[in-house]
């Protein structure tokens, strides 16, 4: 998910978010996204937003190393994992404990 790929997944963001879905959890699985820059998480929040706005929440899992590790940098990673199921490493992304960075710092 990056600038490349940011137009052709805005418009299935805007197909998705089009679909009346009051009051339900979209859940992304985002465990095939082995990186994301700034233009990824735009539209996660964007689409986020646009669930809220119709009273439904967004919720990502299965994040890779790298774009957990921005959503971390970003303090967006709670935001957007809220009400996920917690994964354990092996199985979607091996999260550093909550208050730790990315290198488990």
């Amino acid at each position: 998910m990056d600038v490349q790929t940011y137009p052709e997944l805005e418009k299935a963001s805007q197909a998705a978010a089009a679909i009346p879905l009051p009051g339900r959890t979209v859940q992304m699985d985002l465990s095939g996204v082995s990186f994301m820059d700034s233009s990824g998480l735009k539209l996660l929040l964007l689409l986020r937003r646009r669930l809220e706005a119709a009273g439904g929440h967004l919720t990502v899992t299965g994040l890779q190393h790298q774009p957990a590790a921005l959503l971390l940098l970003t303090e967006t990673h709670a935001l957007l994992t809220a009400g996920a199921p917690r994964e354990t490493p092996g199985h979607g992304s091996a999260l550093p404990a909550p208050g730790r960075g990315p290198g488990g710092r």
